[in-house]
């Protein structure tokens, strides 16, 4: 039997949890704990009653997920909180957040995995936070309209192309999940294009305005792999089976 503890440490030291600063509600790490015993992890993107009920029916005991279950702070365990409570306690199900390090993590990150899907080549990283850079800055050798099909591949049609910036981009800039704080990071980086998750629609005019290539796919889509990565790694670690989460989210 795998202990509770071993895979905790294990996914601790691999995605350096607590060496990277968050947000304060994302208190990452070990966030719910079971009756110590793991037999399947799971992979899911939020902490949520449809998720929770999801991985309890998939016989998971041990959940990873990207947006933890304290981003509001204190709540009265009432209404739909009490299901999540109890669905958790019900089903022996312990939840493991890992929030900003799954994003920045150069080989298990959002953003370094997501590259790598699109065969964008690492070429450094911007947007610090707390003296960690949270994005990644690639290089492209092909075309802008190569660059849409590769997306086109990974996400469907399920993304929204702004393209105001080369033909041909040399340099991109990937962040998963909201892209608000950084898209006006991007030209300093020396790139014209920038992939993540969802903006605003002002962004829309900035992107036009300021010759940008922009790309939203999705906050959820974008922060799928690192979680998936994470969990992968921790099953084949301690010979057990993983299971991903979906919950269909469109955002």
């Amino acid at each position: 039997m795998i202990q509770l503890s071993d895979i905790v440490s294990f996914c601790d030291q691999r995605a350096l949890t607590h060496q990277v600063k968050d947000f304060s509600g994302a208190l990452n790490g070990l966030q719910f704990a079971n009756d110590g015993v793991v037999t399947k992890v799971g992979a899911a993107v939020d902490a949520g009653l449809i998720p929770f009920q999801r991985a309890v029916d998939a016989k998971i005991d041990f959940l990873i997920v990207h947006h933890g279950m304290f981003w509001s702070g204190a709540k009265r365990v009432v209404d739909s909180e009490y299901e999540k409570i109890r669905a958790l306690v019900d089903g022996n199900l312990a939840v493991y957040s890992c929030h900003l390090p799954l994003d920045a993590h150069t080989e298990i990150g959002n953003n370094a995995i997501l590259a790598n899907k699109l065969g964008i080549s690492p070429a450094g990283s911007f947007l610090p936070y707390e003296g960690t850079d949270i994005g990644f800055i690639g290089s492209w050798t092909s075309s802008r309209a190569d660059l849409r099909a590769a997306l086109k591949g990974l996400f469907g049609q399920r993304f929204s192309a702004m393209e105001f910036g080369s033909r041909t981009p040399k340099k991109i800039c990937v962040l998963s999940g909201s892209g608000a704080s950084a898209i006006e990071h991007v030209k300093a980086t020396g790139a014209d294009t920038f992939i993540t998750g969802e903006l605003r629609q002002h962004h829309f005019n900035y992107a036009q305005e300021e010759g940008l290539n922009v790309y939203a796919c999705g906050h959820y889509a974008t922060e799928t792999f690192g979680i998936s990565a994470l969990a992968a790694e921790a099953a084949k670690k301690f010979g057990l089976k993983w299971e991903f989460i979906k919950t269909d989210c469109p955002l």
